[in-house]
């Protein structure tokens, strides 16, 4: 422990299964008021818990993503796959102890509850011996699939048993004939294997699926009649002890109740504000503004919105795109008019994509989707110093949140070894700080010292700050998420004129 630091507490806070309404009080209560927000996630970067606990998080809170480095048992880890994830558990866990031992308060989210097939276990075994922890329980997605389903799984003296889908096929065999109902979970790429074992106990007639339960994509359907294929893994096996005695919601009413639903669709508009200052913001989109019925996005870019009489906000953190992407699509299918905002144009680095991507699922194919465009920060950047981005140029987010770094220095290398100016989005942020340097350095093997390169930082906001350094000195100190980087090509040159530095990238070769 820190010298003369009391220790912070570890709360494992169970979220319940997908809807953020199902979190209980106490954990939105613990969400807010800790010093430090920790998820899990695949190597993808999207983490599920977090987006049902983003309405509850506030703005400053540290948060530590743990990433798993393996989903599936193939791995060239020396110890296989146990060897890379209990690994993965003593790093993460040794993470967490820092900001505990510091005196900060660490939640540590968990879909479902804590200690229902939770990773939240593995970290209380490694630090609730050195560290206070308390857990929070959470509605467990057995309770949300039995609620989706809407018959009780168990009545009188039956017995419940909750089965893993990775059993071995003989075994869930076995336990499927001995159990009088039962719940198989982590689905997946399992589920061909369970769809055997239920068969082979004569159990698959009376089994059901469902899939996302309690969510916005809840599909709920009769185990035989799932397509193996697209299973995801946050799907559930029940089968009832008791037989059914009320009408299931099965896919046949689930097509009628959407049917109905489409009579009632409104319409998703994606939006562009501009980088900054409201001149720059297109009459299109101010119009699509005062027509919305709902604004979905993040809480910085909703605020630079003015507030409207009847208007409903929902403003959430900017890492949870494909969570707005679905809440916004999900309010329109029920007849909203929804505007999805995003700063600058919304195709670049920005929302479009995250709710076409959403939007291509069976659920929304009916929901329309518009975009909108709006000036770009490259643009504006551009603008305040002459014309740098005059000829081919690239744009490049220097984020590995989404994509791994090795791909983002490729791609660097490629673009300065064809000589175009390149616009950098995103170079850093309070807990990616290495990148610039590592950018600058590559850049250089492939350009001159002294090529321009444009700072601008808050440009159209209040703070607003351009400057033109040579591409050798620049610092990467001087960076921040809140900053655009242009660098040059060969062509670019920059002038001092008695009005300040002008910059531009000649439209002609004299090679």
């Amino acid at each position: 422990m820190t010298d003369g630091v009391n220790p912070g507490k570890l709360w494992g806070v169970g979220l319940g299964p997908g809807d953020p309404e199902l979190v209980t009080v106490k954990a939105a209560r613990v969400i807010e008021a800790a010093d430090v927000i920790a998820f899990h996630s695949a190597r993808h970067g999207r983490s599920i818990s977090r987006g049902i606990a983003a309405p509850y998080m506030r703005a400053g809170q540290l948060e530590e993503h743990l990433i798993y480095p393996v989903t599936t048992e193939s791995t060239d880890h020396p110890g296989g796959y146990q060897g890379a994830i209990e690994e993965f558990y003593e790093e993460s866990a040794a993470r967490l102890a820092e900001h505990l031992a510091a005196g900060r308060s660490v939640a540590l989210l968990a879909a479902g509850d804590p200690l229902f097939y939770s990773s939240y276990m593995h970290m209380h075994r490694r630090l609730a011996d050195r560290f206070e922890a308390e857990i929070i329980p959470g509605v467990t997605s057995v309770s949300a699939a039995s609620a989706a389903l809407g018959t009780p799984l168990v009545e009188g003296e039956q017995v419940l048993t909750v089965l893993p889908g990775t059993m071995p096929a003989e075994e869930l065999t076995r336990r499927l004939r001995d159990t009088e109902a039962a719940a198989i979970m982590k689905l997946g790429r399992t589920y061909p294997t369970v769809r055997r074992a239920l068969a082979d106990a004569g159990r698959l007639e009376d089994a059901y699926y469902v899939e996302r339960a309690s969510t916005t994509r809840q599909r709920v359907s009769r185990a035989a009649d799932v397509d193996d294929a697209r299973v995801p893994y946050f799907a559930i096996t029940l089968v009832p002890g008791p037989a059914p005695t009320t009408p299931l919601p099965l896919s046949d009413r689930a097509e009628s109740r959407t049917a109905e639903a489409r009579t009632a669709v409104g319409e998703v508009v994606v939006v562009g504000l501009g980088p900054g200052q409201s001149d720059w913001t297109t009459p299109e989109v101010r119009r699509a503004l005062a027509e919305a019925t709902d604004l979905v996005g993040y809480t910085t870019y909703i605020d630079r919105v003015p507030t409207r009489p009847g208007q409903r906000r929902h403003a959430s953190d900017n890492r949870v795109e494909s969570e707005r992407a679905t809440m916004a699509l999900d309010l329109a299918a029920r007849g909203a008019k929804v505007a999805v905002v995003s700063s600058g144009d919304p195709g670049v680095f920005a929302m479009a994509a995250a709710v076409l991507e959403e939007a291509a699922q069976p659920a929304w194919r009916e929901v329309p989707v518009r975009v909108l465009p709006g000036m770009t920060a490259a643009n504006a950047v551009a603008s305040r110093v002459g014309a740098p981005l005059g000829h081919d140029y690239a744009v490049i987010s220097l984020s590995d949140r989404l994509k791994p770094w090795d791909v983002v220095a490729g791609r660097l290398a490629a673009v300065a070894a064809a000589d175009m100016a390149i616009a950098i989005y995103n170079p850093a942020s309070s807990q990616r700080t290495w990148q610039v340097g590592a950018m600058r350095d590559l850049l250089l093997d492939h350009r001159k010292p002294d090529t321009p390169v444009v700072i601008g930082r808050d440009v159209g906001g209040p703070t607003e700050s351009v400057c033109v350094v040579r591409l050798a000195d620049l610092d990467p100190a001087e960076v921040d998420m809140r900053t655009l980087l242009i660098v040059g090509a060969s062509t670019t040159a920059a002038i001092d004129t008695a009005h300040g530095v002008r910059v531009y990238t000649s439209r002609r070769y004299t090679r």
